[in-house]
């Protein structure tokens, strides 16, 4: 598929009705979706035939960009029912066979390496202080290949140098500075939309021992 037509059918999903602040709920755009996702598999081949997780899904923007490039299978995570049930009909409206699970992320448990890579735009922790490394933590616990996350530009020497020392990744990598539009979605918006810089970055996990990587 290519990056265009990707893009297209990732501008027509539904996203939130009624975004809730305290979990700092913002659609992940078309243009940076489709791009992610073209990266991860184009130049890493981390898509297709691949176990992919999305945490924090909101309406499956990234699983289902995900299952488009040829996922094996997509596993959508979030805490909350009404966006699992927004992402649940726009995989329907493309026919994709895909799982959503509602659950705490910093709460999950999966036994084993069972899921290759997870896609994640994280919330930020404007709201929530450290949510953002609170998801990267666990997301480099459960994947066993990759991982591919967005933050915030100004906190790149924090995400870098926490992800290397504390969360025992092998590797982490901006892959490109990209710009997050934030539309006027919360009453203490007073623009009608604002750019945010954002890394996109590649970490890959440390193999855990026993798995003769």
């Amino acid at each position: 598929m290519k990056l265009k037509q990707l893009e297209g059918l990732l501008g027509n999903l539904d996203q939130f009705a009624s975004p809730k602040i305290e979990l700092e709920q913002y659609p992940t755009g078309p243009h940076i979706a489709s791009r992610m996702l073209y990266t991860a598999e184009n130049s890493f081949g981390d898509v297709s035939d691949k176990v992919v997780a999305d945490f924090g899904c909101g309406c499956g923007t990234l699983g289902i960009a995900a299952a488009l490039l040829g996922a094996d299978h997509v596993i959508g995570f979030d805490v909350d029912a009404e966006s699992l049930e927004i992402a649940y009909i726009n995989a329907e409206d493309l026919e994709l066979d895909m799982n959503f699970v509602q659950c705490n992320i910093r709460n999950l448990g999966c036994r084993g390496k069972t899921i290759d890579t997870v896609v994640m735009n994280p919330p930020f922790g404007t709201r929530n202080k450290g949510a953002d490394m609170d998801f990267l933590s666990v997301a480099l616990k459960v994947a066993s290949q990759a991982v591919y996350s967005l933050h915030k530009t100004t906190t790149r020497d924090h995400v870098g140098k926490t992800a290397l020392r504390d969360y025992n990744a092998k590797s982490a990598e901006v892959l490109c500075e990209l710009r997050y539009d934030v539309p006027q979605l919360y009453k203490f918006h007073k623009k009608k939309e604002v750019d945010i810089a954002v890394d996109l970055w590649r970490f890959v996990p440390t193999p855990a021992a026993g798995n003769g990587v």
